[in-house]
């Protein structure tokens, strides 16, 4: 039984990456049919804040919570616009023009996107002579060729795939994606910066499920008021299938909703880094099930540089965990092993406070995306 129990949090993540899988699939399909992306934005955010709010209020009630300041109310108004409001919106143009596993294999890129604006801002150190360095660095530009090798080297055609119906703003045809591929890295720029912002977010306002619903609460306002400048048409607003109902209640109850419980669990239990590993994952059963179900284009460029990404992203993880390895060893040098055991399994539990300072990998990232 004890077995069982420690390769629970291996089975929740993989289980939550091919409900990951399945919410990419769901949202390719409903915006190939007609669905407007910006009006999927909204109902997901809806749904989610419709989910979230209750728990929140009763665990608020509870515990007693802490007070909104307006600095907190700033930090979470703005970590909403952009990492969900407009993010949201950018990605599921770029996965309507691209594909379902061009977009998941570019979420990969989150991390290294994540360590380079860190490192600009001063948030991320390197040590040219440091291997743990190196190998971040390594990562990083793996990661980010592996992308450019996936947007511009396409190759042969392996599977071809059906004409899109013309619900984006920027159009539809071959010739959107590159455009489409722009936009999903664009998406990863602004999800990184608000990874980033969760740390000032999270310090104001300590509570982080109340924050979680306020964050979808204030996203659906934002995701409303962009949706009404860019579509005029209120027919727009209409659900004129069941598969567009139930796409909009499976991404923003399992999307957001579920996973959000799930990730937070697995990483109190094994930390941030076993949780990021589990992401390529999702990039490979999506590609998979899209080219079966789907019948996706997938080029040989594409595979190629989608391979690039995923070990890029394990060397960048590698590289970062060494970096927390060491500094949990200076915090103390004068510790025996039978000690820095006993403080080691503190330091897993606690997983999810260490994480606030470390804005490459945040437990956050699941709420939205």
């Amino acid at each position: 039984m004890g077995g069982f129990e420690n390769y629970k949090p291996a089975i929740a993540m993989v289980g939550l990456q091919f409900s990951y899988a399945a919410v990419s699939l769901s949202t390719r399909v409903a915006l190939l049919q007609g669905m407007s992306p910006r009006v999927l934005v909204v109902y997901r955010q809806a749904i989610a804040t419709l989910v979230i709010a209750p728990i929140a209020y009763f665990s608020r009630r509870k515990s007693g919570g802490c007070s909104m300041g307006l600095r907190s109310f700033y930090l979470i108004f703005l970590a909403s616009l952009i990492g969900v409001a407009i993010n949201q919106n950018i990605y599921f143009e770029g996965l309507y023009l691209a594909s379902a596993s061009m977009a998941s294999a570019m979420g990969n890129l989150v991390p290294a996107v994540t360590f380079l604006i860190a490192y600009f801002l001063g948030l991320e150190k390197v040590k040219i002579r440091s291997l743990r360095s190196i190998a971040k660095i390594l990562g990083t530009m793996l990661c980010v060729s592996g992308a450019m090798s996936m947007a511009l080297l396409k190759g042969p055609k392996l599977l071809n795939a059906e004409l899109l119906p013309k619900n984006s703003v920027f159009g539809s045809g071959e010739e959107k994606w590159l455009l489409g591929c722009v936009l999903l890295f664009v998406s990863c720029c602004f999800w990184s910066i608000w990874l980033i912002l969760q740390v000032p977010a999270s310090a104001s306002y300590p509570d982080h499920l109340s924050m979680s619903a306020w964050m979808c609460f204030m996203a659906t306002i934002q995701s409303a008021a962009i949706t009404l400048f860019f579509e005029r048409d209120l027919e727009t607003w209409k659900l004129h299938s069941a598969l567009e109902l139930g796409c909009c209640f499976f991404a923003g109850i399992v999307g957001s909703g579920i996973s959000f419980f799930v990730q937070a669990w697995c990483i109190s239990q094994r930390g941030p880094l076993f949780s990021a590993m589990f992401n390529p994952l999702c990039a490979v059963i999506v590609t998979i099930l899209a080219a079966i179900f789907l019948h996706e284009k997938i080029y040989t460029g594409g595979l190629v540089g989608g391979i690039g990404v995923i070990i890029g992203l394990y060397i960048l993880l590698w590289g970062k965990a060494e970096e927390i390895k060491e500094t949990k060893e200076e915090t103390d040098p004068k510790l025996q092993k039978s000690e820095w055991k006993q403080v080691e399994e503190s330091l897993e539990k606690d997983s999810c406070k260490s994480d606030l300072e470390e804005p490459l990998l945040s437990d956050q990232s699941s709420l939205v995306n």
